[in-house]
């Protein structure tokens, strides 16, 4: 659910109901910074830090970052410098630290499974944020955006604080051959075995939207795949393009047909276990999901507007409202992200989901968490995203026609959590909301006379009636 909104704290209220918790590992680095930087509101945050097993570390973060009291609301917030192939230590050192934070506190007092989402378009930080997950011993990792074969043989390697690789996808490659980067735990933090010993493999389970993407993962990961999640295209954030070539409708929105639906036959004969995802929210749609021999449902979008969730707290209320009226929508955007995937937008005002706000923003990349990464003339590798200034991404080789009507889901998703970017000029980061096709069942939960709910209640709400769970 974008970055921060699927945080600890909605984790957590969903693990202690017996239930799987999952967090966003996405952009956690700069959301620890920011969280300390706001001041680590109930020292949650510090809590966390205070257990990780290399303090040295853990000091010169908060002697970098930690504002008492919080910052004042107009100054900017620092980020870490970008990823790169060839990372420093202290941007490992920090995604590690960043994952254990918040992997541990959304397990903390309460023996129940956690998992922590990823994204595969997101490649370069996922090996220390995997890490930084385990040593907080995650239960279970789901990858989307993508084929993720080769995140099982990274799991088991790193159990073992053993060295892994990872091959990238770069535009471009020529007679180079593949680009891999590394990743040795020992260089960032030396003997982390001896401190901690083995650490638990956690279940991985790949986001699919087709059995043939279910077979090609069996067949080809590096390691065991435990279950699948088959996510239909009216999910929230990212969904799987259509098959074959695009159409749109007279809305602008993809189009999606007979190819697009998922035989679940077919699934349940692999004999993984798997949940369904985009559509499934609700008593119904729980009991149908069961009946299909599925294990469970992925919920997002209930839980991403309830009390617990990381979502800046007036859009979150301005959005349930919204909701409870009927006055706004969910809208798929085949251009938006600069993935090329198509992306769930809620409309809101003020938010880049209106065409004024898109258009009145100063288009840059300074977080650069959906770079592309391609191949330059002598061998090396360049970075370009088609959300950044268009003169720049045509100079770094690509088109203006990719760049139209890109935006910039890094900041704009921070601002969604509540940590909208203040520039030096005084522009502030406008917010952009993800939400799948069953916003507008907010009414079914929220409860009269009570503007909100908690996450305690979307549970109740989802196995009234369910049998067999």
């Amino acid at each position: 659910m974008g970055i921060a909104i699927s945080s600890w704290t909605l984790a957590k209220a969903v693990a202690e109901q017996g239930h799987l918790g999952v967090v966003s590992s996405a952009g956690l680095g700069n959301i620890l910074i920011s969280r300390l930087m706001d001041g680590d509101t109930g020292g949650h945050t510090r809590r966390a830090l205070s257990c990780f097993p290399f303090q040295e570390s853990v000091k010169r973060i908060l002697d970098k970052y930690y504002v008492a009291g919080g910052k004042a609301s107009n100054q900017s917030y620092k980020r870490h410098s970008m990823w790169t192939i060839k990372p420093s230590k202290t941007l490992d050192e920090l995604t590690i630290i960043a994952n254990f934070v918040e992997v541990f506190l959304a397990k903390e007092e309460h023996g129940n499974p956690v998992g922590i989402n990823l994204l595969e378009k997101v490649q370069l930080p996922t090996m220390s944020s995997l890490y930084g997950a385990m040593l907080a011993g995650v239960d279970f990792v789901i990858v989307g955006a993508g084929i993720p074969t080769q995140i099982p043989g990274i799991l088991d390697k790193l159990a073992e604080h053993q060295e892994v690789s990872y091959r990238l996808d770069v535009m471009g490659v020529g007679t180079n051959g593949d680009y891999i980067v590394h990743f040795n735990p020992e260089n960032v933090f030396p003997d982390m075995l001896e401190k901690t010993g083995k650490l638990k493999r956690p279940n991985f389970l790949p986001i699919i939207s087709s059995v043939v993407l279910a077979l090609a993962l069996i067949k080809r990961a590096t390691g065991k795949v435990d279950g699948f999640v088959i996510e239909t295209p009216i999910a929230g954030g990212h969904n799987a393009p259509p098959r074959g070539r695009l159409n749109l409708d007279e809305n602008g929105e993809p189009i999606y047909g007979k190819k697009d639906v998922i035989d679940l036959e077919k699934i349940k004969k692999l004999g993984l276990p798997f949940w369904l995802a985009g559509g499934y929210g609700t008593p119904e749609g729980l009991q149908k999901a069961l009946e299909a021999g599925a294990t469970g449902i992925q919920v997002g979008t209930m839980f991403a507007y309830c009390n617990e969730s990381g979502m800046d707290k007036q859009a979150k209320k301005s959005l349930v409202q919204k909701s409870l009226n009927g006055s706004t929508s969910v809208r798929t955007d085949p251009v938006v992200s600069p993935t090329g995937f198509p992306f769930k937008v809620v409309e809101l005002e003020g938010s880049l989901s209106e065409e004024e706000v898109y258009q009145a923003r100063p288009r840059l990349c300074d977080i650069g968490y959906l770079r592309h990464i391609y191949e330059l003339e002598n061998g090396k590798v360049g970075y370009r995203c088609p959300a950044e200034p268009v003169d720049h991404y045509v100079k770094k080789g690509g088109t203006s026609e990719d760049a139209e009507q890109r935006g910039c889901l890094c900041n704009n998703l921070m601002a969604a959590a509540g940590f909208s970017q203040h520039r030096k000029d005084g522009y502030v980061e406008p917010a952009l909301i993800t939400s799948g096709d069953r916003f507008s069942d907010l009414p079914l939960i929220v409860k009269p006379n009570q503007s909100g709910y908690s996450a305690k209640d979307v549970i109740e709400y989802l196995t009234n009636g369910a049998t067999d769970f």
